[in-house]
């Protein structure tokens, strides 16, 4: 049959996000992406059931080699594909629903304020919470680590990633070991090492150790929003469509104890000495910005990269507009340009509200600590 009675689909694992200046190819299948132009989005979008010889009439025949070759490229590709019955192939929902109270959690550490990890692990089991993240600013000893996760038992928590200090009195082998010991141990981050290195432990990228020369000291060192932290997959994507991707089934436990969505956030819903994590749960404020989605974020909503992006809510352009842009990006969706966020003028004046003067004077900006790990 010739191509033109043919009609070009979209994989439904291939998703269009128009942006303001041009429109994000995501491939959630494949965990990739590319842009195309805003024009191409559009015919494709309004194509949809059509031929392609409908395409070029409904264009009045202009631009015939322009939209075979664009076609052409995105089927090499593997974005989309022909055939003669586009009714066989059913639309990909984007419902999205978890079957647990929780997902993940940031755990913040401090080796002279100790944590009853005991009923912690106890208390997020319950709720379901499979994923944790443990951080620590301060120097923490191995063997205390390991007595912390020992206590996990048979809970059923699957990954944790940590973020402790480099210790310059250990070896390479010692984390190694302790990693090794540990099947739980999604990564081990050390940050302000001597160098940037990463030491792959298993092929299914559990369990691996980074070294990062990256000096963290503060939890105002959270809220980065980086390319490095794009989540390409069905289950981010979906979730980014009804949901905040960084707060959206997450609780925080910070170094004092205090409960929080993130240990950024200002509110605190008790302190879990005398709170449990239900109790915090319950407070009518707790999940205020569970469902703050990029679609509602100044700014944000006219992004391409909207779905696949973090979120931050603890630091904000404007600290008194909750569905403000994130402080910490440095993307302009109306030009197609990444600057460096710290020296744009626009954002001095919250700089100065939350206190990083100092952090932004010595580039001490984090791009790591308060991802999901999931």
């Amino acid at each position: 049959m010739d191509i033109n009675d043919q009609f070009p689909v979209i994989f439904e694992s291939c998703r269009l996000v128009k942006g303001f200046t041009r429109t994000l190819f995501c491939d959630i299948q494949r965990n990739s992406y590319r842009f195309i132009p805003n024009e191409l989005y559009d015919l494709l979008n309004n194509s949809r059931g059509k031929s392609l010889d409908e395409i070029k009439k409904s264009y009045e025949n202009k631009f015939d080699e322009v939209i075979e070759e664009n076609l052409n490229l995105l089927e090499q590709e593997e974005f989309i594909f022909f055939t003669d019955h586009p009714e066989w192939f059913p639309k990909l929902s984007l419902e999205w629903d978890e079957p647990t109270v929780l997902t993940n959690a940031i755990i913040d550490i401090d080796p002279n304020n100790p944590h009853d990890f005991g009923k912690i692990w106890k208390q997020l089991s319950k709720l379901g919470c499979e994923h944790i993240q443990i951080r620590s600013f301060k120097e923490y000893n191995i063997a205390l680590l390991e007595e912390i996760i020992n206590k996990i038992g048979s809970l059923r928590i699957i990954s944790i990633e940590i973020i402790i200090p480099y210790d310059n009195s250990r070896i390479e082998k010692d984390y190694i070991d302790f990693v090794d010991r540990q099947p739980r141990i999604f990564s081990l981050i050390l940050h302000s090492a001597p160098e940037n290195r990463t030491v792959y432990l298993s092929e299914n990228k559990m369990g691996n150790v980074f070294f990062s020369k990256e000096i963290l000291f503060s939890k105002n060192q959270c809220g980065k929003i980086s390319t490095d932290f794009f989540n390409v997959n069905i289950k981010s994507f979906t979730e980014a469509h009804h949901h905040n991707t960084c707060l959206n089934r997450k609780i925080s436990i910070d170094a004092e104890g205090n409960i929080r969505n993130c240990p950024s956030m200002p509110q605190s819903f008790g302190n879990i000495k005398d709170t449990t994590l239900q109790q915090a749960l319950d407070h009518p404020d707790f999940k205020k910005y569970w469902n703050h989605k990029k679609d509602e974020i100044e700014v944000c909503r006219d992004c391409e990269f909207r779905y696949i992006c973090t979120d931050c809510r603890a630091y904000l352009e404007d600290p008194q507009n909750e569905y403000s842009k994130p402080l910490k990006c440095g993307y302009d969706p109306y030009t197609g340009e990444w600057s460096e966020w710290s020296t744009n003028p626009l954002k001095q004046a919250a700089i100065k509200y939350y206190g990083m003067e100092e952090m932004v004077a010595n580039k001490l900006d984090n791009s790591f600590t308060g991802q999901k790990i999931i």
